[in-house]
């Protein structure tokens, strides 16, 4: 028998499931395929090796479709879609494992959608990575140098709100923050212009699979793809051999290039963000509040 819901359940033909199925697998692969290629090659990629090597979703686990709750699969097997019984998603085992992360990521993405994006950072929180620093990140040439790279960010100061970026400036560059983020205030600070907080709506999207619908997680991926893009151009990084012009944040056009498709991002992010909140305020989930 179907797990009871409180909300209507749509059957889902298996001809119809299927096609879906099989489509999204081509979707990913054929967005991954130059990625995939270079891995079995051995070959490392600074801007998009990142969505699989910060992210923990493997290629494979992106590829698979799933409907998320409220969906009864017609002749599905437990085997096809781990976590499902009876061809729906088994939603009271899932919460008793995972309510406690629903709760959390849920109110992370209420807080943070309740504030305005803030544009002001223009990247910065890229070159706190390498201030001061013999060492760099990734194994490339800086654009200007160590020098004019270390002289922008005292110019210009920092402005990051997001403790997973905060966490790997260099020592010397943490007191130029006008935050100094922790794990512990990530709800209170995080807010809808970071880049880094629109690319792991990825990472809460996957978190809460198979309860988030798989085209979801692909539409949070294919975004911060994108934004990765974004955040590497901007960076203090010369990676014009990979096809990547940079924005030159150290000019005022540049920094009013970034702020423009910041800008943009943070509102396919919000859209990202409410998406994801229906996925965990829908009265089925009542009971994890």
């Amino acid at each position: 028998m179907t797990p009871r819901y409180p909300g209507p359940m749509r059957v889902m033909a298996r001809a119809e499931w299927s096609a879906r199925a099989s489509s999204h697998a081509d979707t990913v692969d054929a967005l991954l395929r130059d990625h995939l290629d270079r891995r079995r090659r051995g070959v490392k990629h600074p801007v998009e090796d990142f969505l699989f090597e910060y992210y923990s979703y493997r290629p494979g686990q992106l590829r698979r479709w799933f409907p998320g709750a409220g969906v009864v699969l017609e002749g599905a097997s437990p085997d096809e879609f781990p976590g499902h019984r009876d061809g729906a998603l088994d939603l009271p085992a899932f919460l008793a494992r995972r309510g406690d992360t629903v709760r959390w990521v849920r109110n992370l993405l209420t807080a943070t959608a309740s504030r305005p994006a803030q544009l002001g950072c223009f990247g910065l929180h890229e070159w706190a990575m390498v201030y001061r620093s013999p060492e760099t990140r990734h194994a490339w040439p800086l654009r200007l140098g160590g020098a004019a790279t270390d002289a922008l960010v005292e110019e210009r100061g920092v402005r990051c709100s997001h403790f997973d970026a905060f966490r790997f400036f260099t020592s010397p560059a943490r007191p130029l923050n006008v935050l100094q983020p922790t794990r512990e205030t990530q709800v209170r600070n995080e807010q809808p212009g970071c880049l880094h907080a629109t690319m792991d709506l990825y990472k809460w999207a996957y978190k809460l699979a198979p309860l988030t619908p798989a085209e979801l997680i692909l539409d949070c991926f294919r975004l911060a793809r994108e934004v990765r893009v974004l955040d590497m151009r901007a960076s203090p990084y010369d990676f014009a051999a990979l096809g990547y012009d940079p924005v030159r944040i150290e000019t005022p056009e540049g920094r009013a290039e970034y702020a423009a498709t910041q800008r943009g991002f943070a509102e396919r992010g919000q859209e990202l963000r409410a998406r994801l909140l229906e996925v965990t305020t829908q009265r089925s989930l009542s009971g994890s509040r």
